[in-house]
């Protein structure tokens, strides 16, 4: 399949589009936001498409026009105000959502977070993210296109185990990002994640297991 990153640039993303790159299966494409972040993915031979989303739908499903899937990893960031998390987070999400529709594309990954979907365990210092999250979850689950939703706990910049605890709902626990990607990479064609949603730690069970079993 060929698969387009949305966020990219980011820390998962970036670790994503390497094992993307790297493997047998799929093609990939980095959607970025500047031009100026154009230069690493050149330097490591990946294709990126151009789209802002503050911008328009239209303008994010021209970019990932013939793609075969989307991976959503997109965020504003810890240091910006509660604005850019909607714009983003939220209004960034649908638009790409819709963006999808419009452009045929059937597979979508979200990136969201632990315990999203349960409004009574949201941390009430960045409330205004887990809304965003929430909402966008709820925007991909009432579409048309075959979605996951991956609820990663707190993302660790460590080296990757390998070995994952998921399900419908588990305790705040953390996990490196390299795990993430893997999981996300692994679930592009799993059956058993097609239009399901989970939450995501570290724990006993291998990848690839894990998604079978749930």
């Amino acid at each position: 399949m060929e698969i387009v990153v949305v966020g990219a640039n980011g820390k998962i993303g970036k670790i994503l589009v390497q094992l993307l790159k790297e493997s047998n299966e799929h093609t990939v494409k980095a959607m970025i936001r500047n031009e100026n972040q154009k230069e690493y993915f050149d330097s490591i031979g990946v294709k990126t498409v151009l789209a802002d989303l503050e911008g328009t739908v239209d303008q994010i499903a021209e970019a990932i026009k013939g793609a075969e899937g989307i991976v959503f990893t997109a965020g504003s960031g810890g240091h910006t105000g509660a604005d850019k998390t909607l714009l983003v987070d939220l209004d960034g999400a649908v638009k790409t959502i819709e963006a999808a529709e419009k452009a045929g594309v059937q597979r979508f990954i979200m990136v969201s977070a632990l315990q999203a979907h349960n409004r009574q365990n949201w941390n009430e210092k960045i409330k205004h993210y887990y809304v965003a999250k929430h909402y966008a979850d709820r925007f991909l689950v009432q579409s048309r296109l075959n979605y996951t939703i991956v609820r990663p706990g707190a993302l660790l910049d460590e080296k990757g185990t390998g070995e994952i605890k998921i399900a419908e709902n588990l305790e705040r626990a953390a996990i490196p990002r390299e795990d993430v990607a893997s999981v996300i990479f692994a679930s592009i064609t799993e059956k058993n994640t097609f239009r399901r949603s989970f939450d995501l730690v570290s724990g006993n069970t291998p990848i690839r297991e894990a998604l079978k079993d749930f």
